[in-house]
């Protein structure tokens, strides 16, 4: 399998391309800072430079492989909409180039908090960090109309430390008990495990350790 992933040069992004190159995938490494990022030599990844806003470069790097992994950043005021229109980018050139599957990372509070209203709706919900859930929920609302195969996985505080393997998931939902924090190593094992399973196509998935 040839996945490519976006945001490589991120704290998760790092991990997924680490334990996607570990369990023998060939990766596509798409990102700013690629090249000075704490990536590994490997002869099965590729890594490019590249502006996410730019159709050409995503179209040409999106093109044969077989699935996406999205892992964008963004500044801490939500103002930047990297992460919204960013995923408009991917998505519309996923399209252009016949690539269906997709899964992206998305935050906590855009999971449902009842049937009615997500985490971010709810009255107690900390007004300054509302920016950043809208831009989560903008590019979640890209991913719910568009055609393809797509899962967001939506955790709380991620930790950047090594894999636990204890961890839990839920459709739609935080999971129950709910720590509020996921370990990176967690988080990309689930992605790529998710890559072959495809529990989770067109939901939203809540996970904590």
């Amino acid at each position: 399998m040839r996945i490519i992933i976006f945001g490589a040069s991120g704290m998760v992004g790092i991990q997924l391309v680490k334990q996607a190159l570990y369990n023998g995938l060939n990766v596509r490494a798409f990102g700013r800072n690629v090249f000075t990022a704490d990536l590994p030599k490997n002869d099965q990844l590729e890594l490019i430079q590249g502006a996410l806003f730019d159709q050409k470069q995503v179209y040409n790097a999106i093109l044969g492989t077989d699935a996406v992994i999205c892992s964008l950043g963004g500044d801490s005021t939500g103002s930047d909409m990297t992460r919204s229109l960013g995923m408009k980018n991917i998505i519309g050139q996923m399209q252009k180039a016949y690539v269906t599957r997709i899964i992206a990372v998305g935050e906590m509070s855009i999971l449902n908090a009842d049937k009615d209203r997500l985490i971010m709706d709810l009255p107690d919900f900390p007004a300054k960090v509302l920016p950043i859930s809208r831009e989560h929920l903008k590019a979640y609302q890209y991913l719910k109309t568009s055609q393809l195969d797509w899962t967001m996985v939506c955790p709380p505080e991620i930790i950047d430390s090594e894999p636990t393997g204890d961890f839990i998931t839920s459709s739609d939902y935080v999971p129950i008990p709910d720590s509020n924090k996921i370990s990176t190593a967690d988080l990309a094992f689930f992605i790529l495990s998710e890559l072959n399973k495809n529990e989770f196509i067109k939901h939203k998935v809540g996970i904590c350790n």
